[in-house]
């Protein structure tokens, strides 16, 4: 049997300058590729952290101008924090915080587009 690796997740958004933005303070992605249409139809932008093979493709397209509809929004991201009350300090003054469980130790952020991504804290650093 053959054997898969994920390599990203996408999406769609309606400013990306704003947006690439919001990744690389919010999580401290940088852009590893972009790729654009011939015709100027679409531009994707991929983004890494400096510690997996995992990208995020942002994708703009020029003729969308309405904001996308994410339906419930259950499907999300999901970041592990070295720092987790360090990452909270900076997404609260980012003011993207849109969902804490405190029991969990976990929050979400909201990106400029509504996408959630879930926080979470690394617990092999945990003492047990």
């Amino acid at each position: 049997m053959t054997t898969f690796t994920c390599i990203h997740n996408n999406f769609n958004v309606l400013n990306l300058e704003k947006s690439v933005a919001f990744y690389q303070e919010a999580l401290g992605l940088h852009v590893v590729r972009q790729k654009a249409a011939d015709d100027g139809s679409a531009i994707r932008i991929f983004l890494a952290d400096s510690s997996s093979a995992h990208q995020v493709e942002l994708t703009w397209l020029r003729d969308h101008k309405e904001p996308y509809n994410l339906g419930d929004n259950e499907i999300h991201l999901a970041y592990k924090a070295g720092d987790i009350e360090e990452a909270h300090k900076l997404h609260e003054k980012m003011g993207c915080i849109c969902f804490e469980n405190p029991g969990m130790g976990i929050y979400f952020i909201e990106d400029p587009d509504g996408y959630w991504i879930e926080i979470v804290p690394d617990r092999s650093k945990q003492v047990k």
